[in-house]
C-alpha cells in the first residue's frame, strides 16, 4: 500500500473528530464500492483493475514496441485527462536526458498558434543525414469534438497526409469512444488505427486505458508492471481500505474547518507533471456547487523561492500534501574540494538525496509550525509498480473524499460553461 501519514495534521482536529470523519469516509467508501452514489456509471477505473484485459496490454505493448522501433517522433494530441496521465508517467520515470527515440510531444493541450506552428515546422525538418524524419501521431478524445484537440488533430494530420500520402493512414492512431462522436465518422472515411476508452470510464480517471497505456508503452516503459502495480493497489484496498480513510478524513475536516486551498507538492522534480495529474483530477471531481479544496501544486525546492513565503507566512487557509520518496533514483554525492572557498565542504560526501530530504524534513517541520496541517503520501522508490499504485489511490482518494462532500465525483458541468461562451464568439 501507498503510505499516508497524518501526524502533521492532528494538531488541528481533536481525536474524536478525526474518528468520527474516519466514520464519514468509511460510509463513502462503501456507497462507492457499492455504486450507490451519483456518477456510479462512471466506475470503470474500478472494473478495469478488477477484471485485467491481458489480451489488450498485450496488444498495447506490442504496437508500442513497433512505433518505438519505427518512429522519430511521436505526438500525443490530447487534452486535460487525455493526455495529463501519459505525460505524468512519463516525466516521472524516463530519464531527462535520455537520447533514446522516439521524442515525446503533446499537442491540443491548448490554443497556442506558436507552439503548433513551430511544432509542425520541427516535424517538417529533415535529419541531419537528409532524411526524413518518421512522425506518428496518437489523437485521444472521446468525442472529437474537443476544439483545442480537434485543431490541432485538423493541422497535424494534414501535414501527414501531404507527407507520407496513404502511408499517413498507418501512422495516425485514434483513441476514441467505441461509437458516436465526430473522431469516429473521421476513423471510418480515413480507415485509422483505433483503441476504445470505454464508456464508463471519464477523462481523467482514463489514464489505465489505452489513453494513457499506449503514449507510455511508445516512451519505453513497462505498462504491465504499471498496470499491475494499480490492480495490487486496488486488490489491498478493497480488502482493508485502511490509511487512505484517514486521508480522506482529514482532507474533508479541514475543508468544513473553512481551509480553501491543498498545496500538491514534492521534492522530486520527477513529480511535477504527477502533481499536475492530481490537481487536475481532485480539481475537476470536487469543485462543485460551491464546495472543494482549490489544489495548487508546488514543485520544491524550487518554488520554495517563488511561492515558499505565502505557504509559510501567508493567510492560514491552505494544506498541503506532501508526496515523498524513500529511496533514491541516483546516489549522485557531493564531493570534497580543494579551495574550500565555497563553504560546502561540510556536505562534502552526502548524497544529493540526503540532502533534498534534509530540505524536505526542513520544510515539513516549518510549514507544520507556520500553521499549515501537512499530509505525507510515501512511495518506497519511484518505479512503474509504485507509480501504478499511486494512480489508483488517488483516483480512489477522490471518489471517497468527493463522496464524502455530498457532490458526484465523477461529471464537470462548469466545463461546458466556457465552452458555450466560446462557441458563440467564435460564431457555432
Amino acid at each position: 500500500m501507498i503510505d499516508v501519514d497524518i501526524d502533521g495534521t492532528k494538531e488541528f482536529m481533536s481525536d474524536i473528530e478525526l474518528e468520527q470523519s474516519v466514520l464519514n469516509a468509511k460510509k463513502a467508501f462503501q456507497k462507492l464500492k457499492e455504486g450507490a452514489g451519483p456518477g456510479s456509471e462512471w466506475l470503470g477505473w474500478r472494473r478495469i483493475l478488477k477484471a485485467p484485459n491481458d489480451a489488450e496490454l498485450d496488444k498495447i505493448e506490442q504496437h508500442g514496441a513497433e512505433i518505438r522501433k519505427n518512429a522519430d517522433i511521436f505526438i500525443v494530441c490530447g487534452i486535460g485527462g487525455s493526455y495529463q496521465g501519459a505525460r505524468a508517467i512519463i516525466d516521472a520515470l524516463q530519464k531527462p536526458f535520455s537520447e533514446s527515440k522516439p521524442e515525446i510531444y503533446f499537442a491540443g493541450h491548448h490554443l497556442g498558434a506558436r507552439y503548433h506552428e513551430e511544432l509542425i515546422d520541427y516535424i517538417s525538418r529533415p535529419k541531419e543525414d537528409g532524411s526524413r524524419k518518421s512522425v506518428y501521431l496518437n489523437v485521444i478524445s472521446k468525442s472529437g469534438s474537443t476544439l483545442e484537440t480537434a485543431i490541432a488533430f485538423r493541422m497535424i494530420r494534414k501535414w501527414m497526409h501531404e507527407v507520407y500520402g496513404d502511408e499517413a493512414k498507418s501512422r495516425i492512431i485514434a483513441t476514441t469512444g467505441a461509437e458516436g462522436g465526430i473522431l469516429n465518422k473521421i476513423i471510418e472515411e480515413e480507415a485509422y488505427s483505433k483503441y476504445v476508452i470505454p464508456d464508463d470510464v471519464g477523462g481523467r480517471f482514463s489514464v489505465m486505458t489505452p489513453v494513457g497505456l499506449l503514449p507510455v508503452a511508445v516512451s519505453g516503459l513497462d505498462i504491465k508492471t504499471l498496470f499491475y502495480g494499480a490492480v495490487a493497489e486496488f486488490e489491498s484496498r478493497e480488502k482493508e481500505a485502511g490509511n487512505i480513510l484517514d486521508y480522506a478524513a482529514v482532507r474533508h475536516h479541514l475543508h468544513e474547518k473553512n481551509i480553501k486551498l491543498d498545496v500538491i507538492s514534492s521534492f522530486e522534480p520527477e513529480l511535477k507533471e504527477f502533481c499536475n495529474w492530481t490537481q487536475q483530477l481532485l480539481g475537476e471531481s470536487e469543485g462543485k456547487e460551491g464546495k472543494g479544496l482549490f489544489p495548487a501544486v508546488a514543485s520544491y525546492s524550487t518554488d520554495l523561492h517563488s511561492i515558499g513565503q505565502m505557504i509559510q507566512q501567508g493567510r492560514r487557509n491552505i494544506m498541503e500534501t506532501m508526496i515523498t520518496v524513500e529511496k533514491p533514483v541516483s546516489d549522485l554525492k557531493l564531493t570534497p574540494s580543494e579551495s574550500k572557498t565555497d563553504g560546502l565542504d561540510y556536505l562534502a560526501g552526502k548524497s544529493l538525496h540526503y540532502i533534498n530530504k534534509s530540505a524536505q524534513d526542513g520544510t515539513f517541520q516549518a510549514h507544520l509550525e507556520g500553521g499549515v496541517p501537512v499530509v505525507k503520501i510515501g512511495l518506497g522508490k519511484l518505479n512503474e509498480q509504485q507509480l501504478g499504485r499511486l494512480i489508483y489511490f488517488y483516483e480512489l482518494l477522490t471518489g471517497i473524499y468527493v463522496y464524502m462532500l455530498n457532490v458526484n465525483p465523477f461529471n464537470q458541468p462548469g466545463v461546458e460553461n466556457y465552452k458555450k461562451a466560446m462557441y458563440k464568439l467564435l460564431g457555432k
